[in-house]
């Protein structure tokens, strides 16, 4: 059995203004890296010593050098890092705050924005990181069946979990906070939701 948890990067500077990130490489800020290190701790805590964990990023630096403080708490080493697992591209909305955007195209579900990243492609391409994510992570404990923890993005998250829930979570206008954490049970190459904030046990 595998379980396999997605935690949302730590906080940054455009997080705290309401400026859309994307593609757009930001860094954490102090806020973020205090984040980090609690989700570590937390880990830590519920963590069985006796299954080995897996640990692996977005390669865009708020994502990376979350998990780089994650595995410090925890002691091991990052297994890579997967450009597949950035966040969606939002095309000419980066750098805009919600408020800018909201006036330009009105509301966020059905906005048509010039040269971002469509949902379908987002899903597409979280779904498919994931299970390249498991399938190394498998190869790196054989026999053993390891824990896997994954740093990504809001949107890239929504889309794993709307897949994982027929699209009944997370409902729209819920924001996924930064440092949350979202548990699945991998059924050979089904995801089972098993835990998220704000989803009933």
């Amino acid at each position: 059995m595998t379980t396999l948890t997605l935690v949302r990067h730590g906080e940054t500077d455009w997080n705290l203004n309401r400026r859309i990130q994307g593609s757009t490489d930001i860094p954490l800020n102090s806020t973020g890296r205090a984040q980090a290190r609690e989700v570590g701790l937390a880990l830590a805590e519920q963590r069985d010593p006796t299954v080995p964990l897996i640990l692996a990023s977005s390669d865009l630096s708020r994502a990376r050098e979350t998990a780089e403080i994650i595995a410090d708490v925890l002691g091991i080493e990052v297994l890579r890092s997967y450009a597949t697992l950035r966040e969606r591209s939002y095309g000419e909305a980066e750098g805009m705050t919600d408020t800018e955007f909201l006036a330009r195209w009105g509301s966020w579900h059905t906005a048509e924005i010039p040269g971002a990243e469509e949902w379908p492609d987002v899903t597409s391409r979280a779904i498919g990181a994931m299970r390249q994510v498991i399938r190394d992570a498998r190869a790196a404990t054989a026999p053993r069946a390891p824990e896997i923890v994954v740093v990504a993005h809001g949107a890239l998250i929504r889309a794993v979990l709307r897949h994982a829930t027929a699209g009944l979570h997370p409902e729209d206008g819920i924001r996924l906070a930064n440092g949350s954490r979202h548990t699945f049970l991998v059924e050979r190459e089904r995801l089972r939701l098993i835990a998220s904030p704000g989803v009933p046990a």
